[in-house]
């Protein structure tokens, strides 16, 4: 992330024993603990379904730490007391990994504490599109219910960006960009993946 974005994590970096390799999963990556997301903001739900669209304008910079935390909240997000997500599981196995591909490295979302952790070095961005982030959708491969698992998750995101004016554009192309590096569960894969670009439309 860029260094004014760090400003808002100054004294949450937890995890300090990071591995300086690029490519390279981190055994015991930096943890950034995410601002609270807005709960409370946004434009009602029908004008965003009316704006939901694939917006392909994609570059731009990091998006502010609060702005990141909302994003990610709203993909896979903890919403109860009782651990549930913002997007329904069947049977509440909850099979998913979120990953979010920045400028300085692959960091993974741990809902349970909304923070993120770091788990690969280096700007990774260019294996898939150059966008301002990409996310990363991780499920069993295979398993009845990831996709519908994962569509909920990408969906949300779209219904975020429609209300913040951010362009968004869910892929299917160069999923596979880090297969062998992000250490995920036997017969786990990233089934599809979501670019978001910094600059608002409105």
């Amino acid at each position: 992330m860029h260094k004014r974005s760090f400003l808002w994590a100054g004294a949450a970096i937890l995890a300090l024993g990071f591995l300086g390799t690029p490519n390279l999963a981190l055994a015991n990556g930096p943890v950034v603990v995410l601002p609270a997301p807005d709960t409370s903001g946004g434009r009602p739900l029908m004008a965003c379904l009316k704006d939901r669209k694939t917006d392909r304008r994609l570059t731009g910079e990091d998006l502010p730490l609060p702005d990141l935390s909302s994003l990610l909240w709203a993909a896979w997000g903890v919403n109860r007391p009782d651990g549930r997500h913002v997007v329904p599981t069947a049977r509440n196995e909850q099979k998913v990994m979120l990953f979010v591909v920045l400028s300085d490295g692959v960091w993974q979302y741990q809902p349970e504490n909304n923070s993120i952790k770091k788990v690969l070095d280096g700007d990774q961005r260019k294996r898939f599109d150059n966008a301002s982030l990409i996310l990363l959708y991780a499920a069993p491969a295979g398993e009845l219910f990831s996709g519908m698992h994962v569509g909920s998750m990408y969906q949300n995101v779209g219904l975020y960006c429609a209300s913040e004016g951010l362009p968004n554009c869910v892929k299917y192309t160069r999923h596979d960009a880090l297969a062998g590096e992000l250490k995920l569960p036997k017969g786990w894969k990233v089934l599809i993946t979501q670019s978001v670009g910094s600059a608002r439309n409105r």
